[in-house]
């Protein structure tokens, strides 16, 4: 079902160019009546005098309304959509003008036909992108003039991710068939170790040449593919300006690559954003239309996911063991400390630093730099303490190329009833 979003502008009036240009008229014959004692003009002003003071009684300002449809598009980078602006009064008499306009950064291109506007429109960079559209409108009697902005429609464009699929860190996975390679002895491909035969086991399992050699049934066991819960932790913290607030976009391109490589795995994915005091979340599920639904739900689009209060990240938003993969400058106290309480409820955590270089200009001391990436190894390490594992990203490699020196996880911890 297409939505159709329906706008009613806040129309600022003000006096129409008919009204100006019989107010002038007015005022300029009064200065020649006065000025050259020329009582006769009285009589030929007092027409346009009444038509001014007609207003007071004229009839109520319309009501305008600006449709969309739909009014919530979505695209990703380098693509074109289009949507249908155009606008309706009460009463229906009135006639309104439009006129649309973009943001810095879109593309776009606006063909009217049959008094509605078909807008194509596109991004290079990923984002919200308003359609915003310029009324005008004349009430009846045309003295009074309204005009307003307003936002019509939202053109969310989705960021792309790279096809390089992105490795999980080793854990305890969940018994549930996947395809990742575990140790453990279960259904599979791969081959484990030679074992006699039970009673109860499938006849499909023995190994008959082994059996042949022995004398007696032996089975062939195979290690067992399980599946991943995997949810992506999103940094959206106020930066200070400089070199973390351009690390930010590779936050998000980040999430989206490890979201689409868990997905492709079959695995199941959510997200959660952190940063405003108000998280948005969406619980782990699989699917192409979840990769969708993250993309909405990391860009604000929408209203698919839920929000929630505070600067931890909701329990009902992380399934029992799931991995957390989380993309941060690594600045913020608050996002440091959400990492710590999921690590303490049992998860695996894992954090990607998008930070590159020092956070401030290049002008200030060495000595000074140097202090900062001391303090920040610091603090590498003692998060590495507490079961955090923190790697970087530097913008040379590609995020599988950094995720690849995750080292193996610990057993989780344990959480006190």
């Amino acid at each position: 079902m297409i939505d159709t979003r329906r706008t009613e502008p806040q129309l600022r009036w003000r006096a129409s160019p008919l009204a100006r240009a019989v107010a002038t008229c007015a005022g300029v014959v009064l200065v020649v009546a006065l000025v050259g004692s020329r009582w006769q003009l009285i009589a030929f002003v007092a027409p346009l005098l009444g038509v001014l003071c007609s207003i007071s009684w004229q009839r109520t300002v319309p009501k305008v309304f600006v449709h969309a449809e739909p009014g919530l598009q979505r695209c990703f980078e380098g693509e074109q959509t289009q949507v249908s602006v155009w606008a309706s009064a009460e009463p229906t008499d009135v006639s309104v003008t439009l006129t649309v306009t973009g943001v810095p950064g879109m593309q776009l291109d606006a063909a009217r036909a049959d008094g509605r506007y078909t807008v194509t429109g596109g991004a290079e960079r990923w984002g919200r992108y308003p359609i915003r559209v310029h009324v005008a409108v004349v009430a009846p009697g045309g003295l009074l003039a309204g005009t307003a902005t307003v936002d019509a429609a939202d053109i969310f464009v989705f960021p792309l991710a790279p096809p390089q699929s992105t490795p999980i860190p080793k854990t305890e996975l969940l018994d549930r068939l996947g395809t990742h390679l575990t140790r453990h002895i279960g259904p599979g491909v791969e081959y484990a170790d030679i074992r006699p035969y039970i009673p109860g086991d499938q006849l499909r399992t023995i190994n008959w040449s082994v059996s042949a050699r022995r004398g007696s049934l032996h089975i062939t066991q195979r290690l067992t593919d399980r599946a991943a819960d995997v949810v992506v932790l999103v940094d959206t913290y106020p930066q200070p300006p400089g070199p973390a607030t351009v690390a930010t976009e590779r936050a998000l391109r980040g999430a989206v690559q490890v979201v689409q490589s868990a997905l492709r795995s079959g695995d199941r994915a959510g997200v959660v954003t952190l940063g405003d005091g108000r998280p948005r979340w969406l619980g782990a599920d699989i699917g192409r239309r979840q990769f969708y639904r993250v993309l909405d739900t990391v860009l604000g689009a929408g209203s698919g996911f839920e929000t929630s209060t505070g600067t931890l990240a909701p329990r009902a938003a992380l399934p029992p063991g799931a991995i957390v993969v989380a993309f941060s400058t690594m600045l913020d106290t608050e996002f440091a400390l959400s990492l710590i309480d999921l690590r303490k409820r049992g998860h695996t955590v894992v954090a990607v630093d998008v930070l590159e270089g020092a956070p401030f200009a290049a002008d200030k001391d060495p000595l000074f730099t140097r202090m900062w990436s001391m303090q920040r190894a610091f603090m590498y390490r003692d998060m590495g303490t507490i079961g955090v594992d923190i790697v970087s990203w530097p913008s040379e490699h590609t995020l599988d190329e950094a995720m690849r020196l995750i080292p193996e996880r610990r057993r989780p911890l344990r959480t006190r009833r």
